[in-house]
């Protein structure tokens, strides 16, 4: 095989890898879940993620990614007018953020399962007779 065979062979792979739209953080699958559950502004979105462990949120950020979300229509937004104070922006999850949700769920299980494995070879190389302790506990 040629280098340049090579370098399409790699770039194809690289090119599937990306089609499958893996999710690259974190923060957009909690989003859309949390607006799976609930219609909601930001503000409360962001303490939704607080509560979920995400602590170090820049409001700037999560506002940026939300008009993401909705230019790629994950989500939509319509606004909301209340009596007592300024309208508010509410966001909800479309079809397309629940097909993508749907992909992170496929995507993290895989995580999940390849982190089981990490741990228990991990547990494995530092506490050998672990496994053995158990066996002569039942015995």
């Amino acid at each position: 095989m040629t280098t340049n065979d090579q370098d399409k062979k790699n770039k194809n792979q690289k090119e599937n890898v990306d089609t499958i739209s893996l999710p690259k953080n974190f923060l957009v699958p909690f989003l859309l879940l949390s607006l799976k559950q609930w219609n909601m502004h930001g503000y409360k979105l962001m303490q939704v993620l607080f509560d979920l462990g995400f602590t170090t949120l820049d409001s700037s950020n999560v506002y940026r990614i939300l008009r993401q979300l909705e230019k790629e229509s994950y989500i939509q937004s319509s606004w909301e007018h209340g009596n007592d104070g300024p309208a508010k922006r509410i966001y909800s999850i479309t079809q397309a953020g629940e097909e993508y949700l749907k992909t992170c769920h496929s995507s993290f299980t895989q995580y999940q399962q390849m982190l089981q494995t990490f741990f228990s070879i991990y547990t494995s190389s530092f506490f050998p007779f672990s496994n053995s302790d158990e066996k002569f506990k039942k015995d």
